[in-house]
């Protein structure tokens, strides 16, 4: 019989909010946005005062002013916030090698067998967020469970600085009462789309077959057919090195018209800058992806010597764009950096994967 894997997902709490409000306690209880202004940029993160007024990462910073007219703006420090990253990383590798981090204030540990002889997951997930804060001075919380999507899902349960578990006996009553917009994969589109099938939790989700979910949702239908019944064979991945950062939106109507396009394009792009400043790390091949009315896909790349600033991937995206006639209607626009300088940055990172970004 195999083992039952023991996997915590430790995140930061308001991770580059909470590093500026330690950093200058005069930040301390304000609502908080890094990144963006009133007038134009995007919010990378929101304190948990900024949260309560609906302020949140991905949004506008003008949206972000209007929900909250007192919100305090402060520029991000990248090199800080990795500076950070890497004392925290340094605290999971002395419990186990199996660290797969996500992004810098966020990682999957495997503890089925770990460096300290501990068999209790949550004993060690515990230890760890003291650890974090004694010695980096910021909360975390954390989620246990026997794969990743739970332990993923658990970590949000107790939050702000709180941990939960989810037994393998406690893992299908758990997800049948879950919102359908709580799984991992099911975004603000999906979720609509589903609830118009009257699927609204888990236990919804449950009674449609294989076959129907595939042919509503493609390759995605074998994913949701799995996780509500507990299982997500994904196993931590402590060497597995990112082949490319993106963002893609597929629209919930075609875009029929040309001056439809560029305002799309800018909003997957601030999307794409946001998951670039929050990993930390950039990529030299500019890509644009395009998915037509009757699903053909066509990509465009082009690559550098040199690693793009923000204009100049921008610029790129422009001249792709132009690049030869598109067909209308647009179903969806991706954006990705290839390429990538996670040998510089020594971090590790999952597949390549294009990621779903529903804007407001």
């Amino acid at each position: 019989m195999d083992k039952i894997r023991k996997i915590i997902h430790v995140d930061m709490d308001a991770f580059y909010a909470s590093v500026e409000q330690m950093d200058y306690p005069e930040l301390i209880g304000k609502p908080l946005a890094v990144g963006g202004n009133r007038e134009r940029g995007v919010v990378a993160a929101a304190s948990y005062e900024a949260r309560k007024y609906g302020v949140r990462s991905a949004m506008s910073g003008k949206m972000a002013a209007l929900k909250c007219p007192h919100l305090v703006f402060v520029k991000p420090r990248f090199e800080r916030y990795k500076e950070l990253s890497q004392q925290i990383r340094a605290i999971f590798f002395e419990f186990t090698d199996l660290v797969e981090p996500l992004s810098l204030d966020e990682a999957f540990l495997d503890v089925t067998e770990n460096k300290v002889g501990n068999p209790s997951a949550t004993l060690i997930a515990k230890e760890i967020r003291k650890r974090i804060k004694e010695e980096v001075g910021l909360n975390a919380s954390a989620g246990i469970s026997y794969n990743k999507f739970l332990a993923k899902t658990a970590s949000d349960i107790n939050k702000p600085n709180g941990q939960a578990v989810i037994l393998p006996k406690d893992a299908e009553v758990f997800l049948e009462k879950l919102p359908i917009e709580r799984f991992f994969g099911i975004g603000k589109v999906t979720a609509e789309k589903m609830k118009s099938l009257g699927i609204h939790n888990g236990h919804d989700l449950k009674q449609f077959s294989l076959q129907f979910l595939t042919k509503r949702f493609g390759k995605s239908g074998l994913h949701f057919y799995n996780i509500v019944r507990g299982i997500h064979l994904s196993e931590v991945q402590p060497n597995r090195i990112r082949k490319s950062l993106s963002a893609e939106n597929t629209f919930s109507q075609d875009l029929k018209k040309k001056e439809e396009w560029l305002p799309a394009l800018l909003e997957i792009f601030e999307e794409l800058k946001r998951r670039v400043k929050k990993s930390g790390i950039n990529g030299r091949t500019v890509t644009l992806k395009i998915k037509y009315h009757d699903f053909t896909i066509h990509t465009r790349s082009k690559t550098f010597e040199q690693y793009p600033n923000e204009s100049k991937i921008w610029d790129t995206v422009m001249e792709l764009l132009d690049q030869e006639e598109l067909k209308a209607p647009v179903r969806l626009f991706g954006l990705g950096l290839s390429n990538l300088n996670v040998e510089e940055e020594r971090l590790h990172f999952g597949k390549q994967l294009w990621l779903e970004f529903e804007p407001e």
